[in-house]
């Protein structure tokens, strides 16, 4: 499955992590292992499929360049999920 990373794909990992990782936090405990599994599960993997992909050439610039829709993922990323964390803490208090 070919799954091509978009500011649209950026939003929903966001969106998750922003719900879930609230969610599960007080159940996690003192395990360190427990927060490893979180935080691989519900930020690393949903972040590393819909933001980055898996085919991104290493230097798309070919000159040392950034890459700018990279950049945009990443912001739509963590913007959304700020904004779902927010949403959360006025929606559950």
């Amino acid at each position: 499955m070919a799954l091509t990373p978009t500011p649209i794909t950026a939003a929903i990992a966001g969106l998750f992590a922003g719900i879930v990782m609230p969610l599960i936090w007080p159940r996690l405990g003192d395990e360190t292992l427990n927060w490893v599994f979180a935080f691989l599960l519900v930020i690393a993997l949903p972040m590393h499929v819909l933001v980055v992909g898996f085919n991104q050439p290493r230097d798309p610039a070919g000159k040392g360049g950034v890459d700018a829709a990279l950049i945009k993922r990443v912001a739509v990323w963590l913007a959304t999920a700020v904004a779902a964390v927010a949403l959360m803490k006025i929606v559950a208090p």
